[in-house]
């Protein structure tokens, strides 16, 4: 019996790929993980958290972003679409491409069921040895439910959950406040 064996890449072979490709793609250790496409209350979703926080981050040195923009996780290597990410100050990011950032201080993701498990674990996980990071936000599609991760001074991390429509989401770190009745707006369960 033969086992076919998996054909690792590295970093730069993975950039120069993902820079032609027509859909986008995740890289971690070696390894290339197509992504699917993103379901409409998915697409709602993100759009509500990147609309609420663009106007409320205007006038800072804060600016938000959607999924096309690529964040690299130092020493694994892994370079990951976030739904949404902010960066405050000087956007770090990896070469002369400006296409990896370096330096989120929030990420967001939202679930779904192929997803979910890996997004709470090991790419939080992964996450986590990004330094500047401070909030780590996860939004599912199928309910009002948002968790919010936030790092401590001391690095730890604190877990909070909201599930009421009528309450909002702090951000401290960035000094923005969703009201879940925005982030799901529009969004039909």
């Amino acid at each position: 019996m033969s086992t076919k064996q998996k054909t690792l890449i590295n970093p730069e072979e993975y950039l120069a790929l993902e820079r032609e490709a027509e859909s986008k793609s995740e890289y971690y250790a070696g390894e290339v993980f197509a992504l699917a496409g993103a379901s409409l209350r998915h697409n709602l979703i993100a759009g509500n958290v990147l609309a609420g926080l663009h106007f409320q981050l205007k006038g800072s040195d804060c600016q938000g972003h959607p999924s096309d923009l690529r964040v690299k996780v130092p020493q694994i290597p892994y370079y990951t679409y976030p739904d949404v990410s902010v960066v405050c100050g000087q956007p770090q990011l990896e070469d002369e491409h400006r296409d990896n950032l370096l330096n989120p201080i929030l990420i967001v993701k939202i679930l779904s069921r192929s997803t979910e498990r890996h997004d709470r674990t090991s790419k939080f996980e992964s996450y986590r040895r990004i330094e500047t990071l401070r909030d780590y936000v996860l939004i599912a599609q199928d309910s009002y439910r948002v968790e919010h991760y936030r790092k401590q001074p001391d690095g730890s991390w604190i877990f909070s959950e909201t599930t009421d429509a009528n309450l909002n989401l702090k951000l401290p770190s960035i000094a923005c406040e969703l009201a879940l009745s925005d982030i799901y707006a529009r969004v039909d369960f």
